[in-house]
């Protein structure tokens, strides 16, 4: 079989008297016109693997391999001259951020036509042609007024388009999709997943890294789970996802939010357990199951053909089950707290004037979790920045605790903003990178109006209440993992002791158990403090878990409201059916439905 061998595959930075293994002892293969995903937490090593195979580990890396090529190339000994010639015309790359990864200063199809002329060497007239061809190729509509626009002019889809355009400029025989639909809402990332299965099914390899296990149960033929840097389960995706033998495996399973897992939480409680040694399985410090056997050896691999490539030495069987450890129960809803009413907000495109949000009217009482769910563009961060107080809408008006808030004049208000908080989608991007974590908290602590000689109980309490401990007070942001920094954040949000926190999309970037982990623990906030939450996602099964009641918004109106258990299960407006129709991951689902196989959850 031609395509991608990888066999043995060892990556380690640092010095030799202290390395990190990133990699260890990874083996697989993609064919041509397969999709094999690599899953796994953030750390797992799954990205470095992918850089491995464009030469990208750095120069601090030291990487073997028994076998490393692709279509017979053996990509072990090549020079930086033949990594430049390769990448893009044989290997290329889709990142997670197309607005990171396109030059904010070129135009799109300047973006895609170097690419193009690089490895075809193409003349002016043929380039402009190619560059309209790939646009049509990868349904971008309107492609030569696409080409002319800059990245920020066009939609999150539409960048992702034009992004995979350009990767597969040269004509690839391997594409390496890193995250390639993290933080798009479930009609763009449809629509991305269907581009990517039909350049599959043109012959093209896919070696697709994702911790969304809907996306991978959408267009993956194989699976091969990693942890540690080990690849501790592979098999037949149906397999993998139906019946995992793996305890990690399960546990990612397992975590994966939906109206099933409502009322109880998501990350399972673990006791720590002795550390693997080097030959040991990795996850034996957090499997309940693990003994010494587990920490000093790996099971061998299963013979090719069989199934899992690798076992567990004592395999759970079985479809996976959730813990089922119920979430603190929350108190009843109580007085209404936010009151928008006919909320109305315009902005100027050049000469044209667009309604980013139309008549919007709801209610969130004390204590209540309101669920906000649409595609990019619907208005539903516009609307969360007129409930902060931070747009004032040009028709309508937000009431907070009886407050006619949106008509206060921000001296008014300024008075009033420690009772409502954001927590962003990134937390880690939105902290000063030159402060510790004490500073940061310290800063808040001090807006909060605590007293000079109670502040640092009060930080201690903070950390307490989001699971984070005081040794990290000394590190600066970089220095924090995605799952930390978030807590951090939320920590951040808590210090003024808010009623309300708005939440725009705070878990989209994060892996599957990180994101188990802020739910479970946004859970248990609301049944403490009593906090209510306005809660922003483009992730139904999100939502579903967390929400009281949901809001479907479609081009700034709202086109479904009423109690979660009913939208998803009664669903009124055709728009709020088709986001339903195009989630992967839903109860009830139809197992086989046309372009993608639906994850089960488990009960």
């Amino acid at each position: 079989m031609t395509g991608l061998v990888v066999d043995g595959l060892d990556v380690t930075f640092g010095t030799r008297d202290r390395p990190v293994h990133a990699v260890r002892d990874v083996s697989f293969r993609v064919g041509p016109g397969e999709c094999l995903a690599l899953i796994g937490e953030s750390g797992s090593g799954k990205s470095v693997t992918a850089r491995t195979l464009l030469g990208l580990t750095g120069s601090g890396a030291t990487v073997s391999a028994r076998e490393l090529s692709s279509e017979g190339t053996d990509l072990r000994a090549l020079s930086e001259t033949q990594w430049r010639a390769l990448r893009g015309r044989a290997i290329s790359l889709v990142l997670q951020d197309a607005m990171v990864a396109l030059d904010p200063l070129r135009r799109s199809g300047s973006e895609i036509a170097e690419a193009a002329r690089t490895h075809a060497k193409l003349g002016r007239a043929e380039t402009r042609a190619e560059v309209l061809s790939l646009l049509g190729k990868v349904g971008v509509p309107e492609p030569e007024r696409r080409a002319r626009q800059y990245p920020h002019e066009l939609s999150g889809g539409l960048r992702q388009r034009a992004l995979i355009a350009a990767a597969i400029a040269a004509g690839p025989r391997l594409l390496l999709a890193d995250e390639p639909t993290t933080a798009l809402d479930a009609t763009v990332q449809a629509q991305v997943l269907d581009l990517l299965g039909e350049l599959r099914g043109e012959g093209m390899s896919l070696l697709l890294i994702s911790h969304d296990l809907t996306v991978v149960a959408r267009l993956a033929d194989r699976v091969a789970v990693m942890y540690g840097g080990r690849i501790v389960e592979t098999g037949p995706a149906g397999e993998i996802l139906a019946e995992p033998r793996h305890p990690y495996t399960r546990a990612l399973l397992a975590a994966v939010p939906a109206g099933e897992s409502r009322n109880s939480l998501l990350a399972p409680s673990v006791t720590s357990r002795p550390p693997a040694g080097e030959h040991g399985c990795p996850y034996a410090a957090r499997c309940s199951l693990s003994d010494d056997r587990c920490r000093e050896e790996l099971p061998a691999p299963v013979a090719a053909g069989q199934g899992h490539g690798f076992r567990c030495w004592h395999p759970p069987s079985g479809p996976v089950t959730r813990e089922r450890q119920a979430a603190p129960s929350a108190a009843p809803a109580g007085r209404v707290l936010v009151e928008a009413e006919n909320l109305v907000k315009r902005f100027r495109a050049g000469r044209v004037w667009h309604d980013a949000v139309r008549d919007v009217s709801f209610r969130i009482h004390t204590g209540e979790v309101l669920g906000v769910v649409g595609e990019s563009g619907s208005g539903k961060s516009t609307t969360a920045r007129m409930v902060l107080g931070l747009t004032t809408p040009d028709e309508g008006r937000v009431s907070f605790d009886g407050l006619a808030w949106s008509e206060l004049p921000e001296r008014a208000r300024r008075r009033h903003r420690s009772r409502l908080q954001p927590i962003q989608q990134n937390a880690l991007g939105s902290f000063d990178p030159r402060l510790t974590v004490e500073g940061i908290l310290g800063e808040a602590v001090a807006r909060a109006g605590v007293p000079r000689g109670a502040r640092r109980a009060r930080i201690a309490e903070l950390l307490d209440h989001v699971g984070l401990s005081r040794t990290l007070l000394g590190r600066r942001p970089r220095e924090l993992s995605g799952g930390q920094g978030q807590r951090v954040g939320i920590a951040r949000a808590l210090a003024p002791s808010p009623e309300l926190i708005v939440c725009d999309e705070p878990v989209s970037a994060l892996d599957v158990s990180i994101q188990a982990q802020i739910l479970d623990l946004l859970a248990t906030l609301r049944h403490e403090l009593g906090l209510a939450l306005l809660f922003i996602s483009h992730d139904l099964g999100v939502i579903h878990h967390l929400s009281d009641r949901i809001l479907v918004m479609k081009d700034g109106r709202v086109v479904e409201e009423g109690d979660a258990a009913r939208v998803f299960a009664e669903p009124r407006d055709p728009y709020t059916r088709e986001l339903l129709a195009v989630t992967t991951l839903r109860p009830g689902a139809d197992p086989s439905p046309p372009g993608g196989r639906v994850l089960s959850l488990p009960g």
